[in-house]
């Protein structure tokens, strides 16, 4: 951050393939800041908005509607840049810490490397809807699919949850090059006990705290 940002919101975001832990280890995080004395809010995307929640659920709904993943990059784009201007900048403005569960990073796996949408597109939409508003911390979570399948066997799926073994590796493959290119990407190991995993990601948020203070 500039020194002249030194009152603004940090931005922290969780992401991860599919049973992961996310959703347990979001409020993890979430308590960790609050710990430390700072205002959290916490949300999602695709989400956070009226309209973002819209487009959520016409993004999840299992087979009822079936989209090119064009089509399904410039919706998320479009739910992101509602999220951006209503919620997480007027949040990180205010002071408030902000962590999201999946953002930008998301993107790259799931509709660059998982549906093969090329990476120039989603490099020039992030361009114009995000200017220069990236995580200054991304906690990345990888399993290996197979154990991510297992754990999500059990429940009710929703459509991007009910694709095949090579979509999720390319998803996957695709977070861990963006890991390596990026120092903000901390990769935790989330096939690792949930102590373990917790214990990781309090390490990740304890040098990061402490590099900003």
């Amino acid at each position: 951050m500039k020194e002249k940002d030194l009152d603004r919101g940090r931005f922290i975001t969780l992401e991860g393939g599919e049973g992961v832990g996310k959703t347990t280890n979001l409020s993890f995080i979430t308590e960790l800041l609050k710990a430390n004395g700072n205002q959290v809010l916490l949300t999602r995307e695709p989400g956070g908005t009226q309209i973002g929640e819209a487009i959520r659920s016409l993004l999840l709904d299992s087979e009822e509607y079936r989209m090119e993943g064009l089509t399904e990059l410039l919706m998320i784009f479009a739910a992101r840049s509602e999220h951006i201007k209503r919620v997480i900048t007027p949040a990180l403005e205010r002071g408030t810490w902000v962590v999201c569960d999946r953002f930008t990073d998301a993107t790259y796996a799931y509709q660059g490397g998982g549906r093969g949408v090329s990476t120039a597109v989603i490099d020039q939409l992030a361009e114009l809807v995000q200017d220069d508003l990236w995580p200054d911390l991304t906690i990345y979570l990888d399993a290996p699919v197979a154990i991510s399948a297992k754990r999500i066997a059990n429940r009710s799926l929703d459509r991007i949850e009910n694709e095949n073994k090579d979509f999720f590796e390319r998803v996957r493959d695709t977070y861990l090059k963006r890991a390596k290119l990026s120092s903000r990407v901390k990769i935790v190991d989330a096939n690792s006990p949930l102590e373990q995993v917790q214990r990781d990601i309090r390490e990740v948020i304890a040098v990061f705290i402490g590099l900003e203070s």
